[in-house]
């Protein structure tokens, strides 16, 4: 939250501007975490940078917190500067780009969930392939790709990224939200 390329920073922006605030889609949610939250502090109230130095090291990611609506957050952010959204701002909607999912995942649901000694912090255990099987998948899929065989080439990619889908109509799928 407030840091380079934040949603928080755009609308700062916008608004500073007089607006509109730019919403990809009305159901977006993101999760945010304030720097401080990262870093952790001491009983003192000192940052301590335990989190941010523990997390890389045990794959941790986000914990207990819950997405927030984009939306939401917009219209929050209009009623602190005192104004009322859609009255005093507009918010418009752009839509989503390719690929980019309504939702965030912290994880994949097929991947084992730990909890930490930290309650704000979860750890992962990823799936991981040898790099003989990602290597043999790889050259299955190029082979399909030069031989023309698009049926295969996205049955290959289904089985290399979980949650993958195909639309009937031909073209690749965004990931499932």
């Amino acid at each position: 939250m407030g840091s380079t390329g934040s949603v928080a920073q755009l609308f700062a922006r916008q608004l500073a501007a007089g607006g509109p605030l730019t919403v990809t889609h009305p159901d977006m949610r993101r999760y945010f975490i304030a720097p401080t939250e990262a870093i952790g502090s001491s009983s003192r109230g000192r940052p301590t940078g335990q989190r941010l130095a523990h997390a890389p090291r045990r794959g941790a990611g986000a914990g207990n917190g819950a997405p927030i609506r984009i939306l939401d957050l917009a219209h929050r952010m209009i009623r602190a500067a005192g104004l009322a959204p859609g009255r005093d701002v507009a918010i418009r909607f752009t839509a989503p780009r390719e690929g980019e999912k309504l939702a965030e995942q912290t994880c994949h649901g097929a991947e084992p969930v730990h909890r930490t000694r930290d309650p704000a912090l979860i750890a992962v255990t990823p799936h991981a392939a040898t790099l003989a099987l990602a290597a043999r998948a790889f050259d299955e899929l190029e082979a399909a790709c030069r031989g023309g065989d698009e049926t295969l080439a996205l049955n290959l990619v289904s089985r290399l990224i979980p949650g993958f889908s195909h639309r009937p109509e031909g073209r690749a799928n965004r990931m499932r939200a």
